[in-house]
């Protein structure tokens, strides 16, 4: 089983022809109003390819986050930990796409910032569990879970986004930390770290801190480093349409491969083409690949190869 800690967006996609600069407006002719969140695109992207995932976090009492609900319903994905907050309203992003599929993103939190991680009963972090957590919840309520999820067993894995500083404490309890080159590299500032690029920050976390760190590159693909080795894996080729969505098919599928028993490499493949994948049509959830799309694919990516 998965337990995903995260968040629930309500997502205002706009495609645009170039992102606007400080001061500039730009116009589009419309938007899409598409179910969001880090925590539950994860979700749907790790029950989309068929593993058991229990979501927990906060909606507001709105039509939003009933909208999200019922996204993520359709979706096989256990919400009876998800809570309703009166004093909140669902978390929203604003989302510009230009004509090259790059994306531009403000999230206004809301009810996110009320979810709390007593919410998650210490049975669900036992092991044989995989806790999946990012970063658009309050942070001390991500380690306090953690140190829980670590005391009862459970597989711990962190995407670090958006970027933010860890712990000395909380980075070795993780079994597993998710960054982009963005996230990876101000992290390393804030480890002190002298040589500062994503490949280093990897390799020096998976060596100091004896878990598995995985860089996602985008156009390049992703580099694992863990205290048995490193791997590289080539992205998909495609042409963007939208690569919202590309951070979180990555991690989600990527959980999910690691539940069902695969390598880190395979796990990576796998990743890597549903990634891919996700940004081939519009919007985060709605663009998530099944695992039938996935192996139908996974010819287009090539076995990782070791690194030294």
């Amino acid at each position: 089983m998965i337990v995903v800690f995260g968040s629930l967006n309500t997502d205002m996609v706009m495609q645009v022809e170039k992102m606007p600069r400080p001061g500039e407006t730009v116009l589009c002719p419309s938007y899409q109003m598409i179910a969001g969140g880090k925590g539950a695109n994860q979700a749907v992207a790790a029950a989309r390819v068929g593993t058991s995932v229990k979501l927990f976090g906060k909606v507001g009492d709105d039509e939003f986050g009933r909208t999200v609900l019922s996204s993520l319903r359709a979706s096989n994905v256990d919400l009876t930990g998800v809570g309703i907050s009166k004093e909140s309203s669902t978390g929203c992003a604003a989302i510009a796409v230009d004509i090259h599929g790059e994306n531009m993103i403000t999230v206004a939190s809301g009810a996110n910032f009320s979810a709390q991680e007593k919410e998650i009963p210490d049975f669900l972090l036992a092991k044989g569990t995989t806790l999946l957590l990012q970063m658009e919840t309050p942070a001390q309520e991500n380690w306090k879970l953690i140190h829980r999820a670590k005391k009862f067993g459970a597989k711990i894995i962190l995407n670090l986004a958006p970027a933010h500083d860890i712990p000395q404490d909380i980075l070795q309890s993780l079994d597993i930390l998710v960054m982009n080159q963005i996230e990876a590299n101000l992290l390393g500032l804030y480890l002190g770290f002298e040589v500062i690029s994503p490949i280093v920050v990897a390799r020096r976390i998976a060596a100091n801190y004896g878990i598995t760190c995985i860089v996602t590159l985008g156009k390049q693909g992703a580099m694992a480093c863990s205290p048995e080795g490193s791997w590289e894996v080539k992205a998909m080729e495609v042409e963007a349409v939208d690569t919202t969505a590309a951070g979180d098919a990555f991690v989600g599928v990527f959980a999910a491969s690691i539940e069902k028993g695969m390598d880190l490499p395979t796990a990576l493949r796998h990743a890597s083409v549903a990634s891919g994948l996700s940004c081939l049509s519009k919007g985060a959830q709605t663009s998530l690949p099944t695992n039938q799309r996935i192996e139908a694919n996974l010819q287009k990516v090539a076995p990782p190869r070791r690194s030294v």
